[in-house]
């Protein structure tokens, strides 16, 4: 009953029902209640408002008046004291912490975390903007993919006009499809000697660090989130990531090197070192800049020029050809399918 009570009249002794007020003053009145009458409000019972009778258990008598009212003020003085309790603790605490506070001292610079997320471009934009405002020395940035195209191109021209401006150097590492772009010839003739350019079969994912002392590098496939580093360490590695792959890049104002096998280019060796390695086709497209339209096309005149009739037979070609960039001590003369040796008599 106790349970019963409690679901179907959900209050204290401080504001009893309707039903519950009736029986209680008609007991006190009366001195008694019959226990049917109290059957429709067991919160009197579980209340202790009433009790059973000793001397007759179908009756129920009162808790007189001046006891509930006791028991309501005790109840609210123990509510006061906890809730006193509890404030005092909350005072203490907070006079710990705020003593901690004092002993605490933020990072120096305008930013205090190392990484922060940049979510939208409009973010990623801002946070550029005030880098290139603060950027007094030198900007390294890595352009992966092909050709640039020229709103990406456009993008970022105001910042690069600004930097130019201040004197400040900046390094661009491409793969080496983006040659074929003029629109990246058209922007690196526009920024004169404040640019120098390198270019490379692969490249790591974007990159642009500034001054060495903050980085940005996306944070999603589709670039619309990005992070930006600035914790010492990280900033360290990613600038000696820069400088080896730089070191092993080509200038833009140098031709690519020749590979040494009549009829196979520059992109068809790295094609087939790629190949040598088991990337597929869309791989291939993806680290060297090139669409998979192109690559297989790139493929196919690989494999004719190989004289190789399937990919199995191709990779065995690629090796004896010495395409697959395994190191050899003393090149040996590539004689290729239809074509005899020209030290041959």
């Amino acid at each position: 009953m106790t349970g019963h009570g409690a679901q179907e009249h959900p209050h204290g002794a401080d504001r009893l029902c309707a039903t519950g007020d009736r029986v209680y003053s008609r007991a006190v009145r009366r001195g008694r209640v019959h226990r049917r009458d109290a059957e429709p409000v067991p919160c009197l019972l579980d209340l202790a408002l009433l009790h059973p009778d000793p001397d007759d258990m179908d009756w129920l008598v009162p808790t007189s008046p001046q006891e509930v009212m006791t028991r309501l003020l005790r109840g609210v003085h123990d509510e006061v004291s906890a809730s006193q309790r509890r404030v005092g603790s909350a005072v203490e605490a907070f006079e710990w912490y705020a003593s901690l506070g004092r002993l605490f001292q933020a990072p120096a610079g305008p930013e205090s975390t190392a990484i922060r997320v940049l979510d939208g471009l409009s973010r990623i934009q801002a946070a550029m903007d005030e880098a290139t405002a603060a950027c007094t020395t030198e900007v390294l940035t890595v352009q992966p993919g092909g050709i640039r195209r020229e709103h990406e191109l456009s993008e970022g021209l105001h910042r690069a006009l600004a930097l130019r401006g201040r004197g400040v150097r900046m390094r661009d590492l491409y793969t080496h499809v983006a040659r074929h772009g003029q629109g990246l010839l058209n922007y690196l003739e526009l920024m004169g000697d404040a640019v120098e350019a390198r270019t490379l079969d692969e490249v790591i994912d974007r990159l642009i660090l500034f001054d060495r002392t903050v980085a940005f590098i996306p944070a999603n496939t589709d670039r619309t989130v990005a992070l930006e580093l600035r914790h010492p360490a990280l900033i360290a590695y990613l600038g000696t990531v820069f400088e080896r792959l730089w070191r092993l890049a080509i200038p833009l104002t140098a031709p690519l090197p020749d590979t040494g096998i009549e009829g196979i280019s520059h992109r068809e060796q790295s094609i087939a070192a790629l190949l040598a390695e088991g990337h597929q086709d869309a791989v291939i497209a993806e680290r060297l800049g090139i669409s998979v339209r192109t690559a297989r096309a790139h493929i196919a005149r690989l494999s004719e020029t190989l004289g190789a009739t399937s990919r199995t037979q191709l990779g065995v070609r690629i090796a004896q050809a010495g395409l697959d960039g395994s190191p050899r001590s003393a090149p040996a003369p590539v004689i290729l399918p239809g074509r005899e040796s020209p030290t041959a008599r």
